[in-house]
């Protein structure tokens, strides 16, 4: 079995920690695209990575949704709809299969 020192336990959750605090100021409806400055088509691919994060965050405070509704029409669907499907920028069209 794998020994964890308490130190680098620490380590682990204060870097957890800071990554999902600094994922968190970038989810849709926190306020940085408007109607003057709708979200692209690069906003909906981040936008797409981050909407399970959104979803979680989403319970708890009712500004931020999954989907940015300040958008500039198709291009930020089609990025949104890229990183869904894709997942975090690994889409695998062709799966090796496992040698028995």
């Amino acid at each position: 079995m794998l020994k964890i020192g308490r130190f680098t336990l620490l380590l682990i959750l204060i870097l957890v920690t800071a990554v999902a605090i600094l994922l968190a100021g970038c989810v849709p409806g926190d306020g940085h695209n408007t109607a003057d400055k709708p979200a692209g088509f690069f906003w909906g691919i981040w936008h797409g990575w981050m909407a399970p994060i959104s979803l979680l965050i989403g319970i708890f405070d009712s500004k931020i949704r999954v989907y940015e509704i300040f958008n500039n029409g198709w291009t930020y669907d089609f990025g949104f709809y890229i990183a869904i499907i894709g997942g975090f920028g690994s889409i695998s069209l062709v799966r090796k299969k496992s040698k028995k």
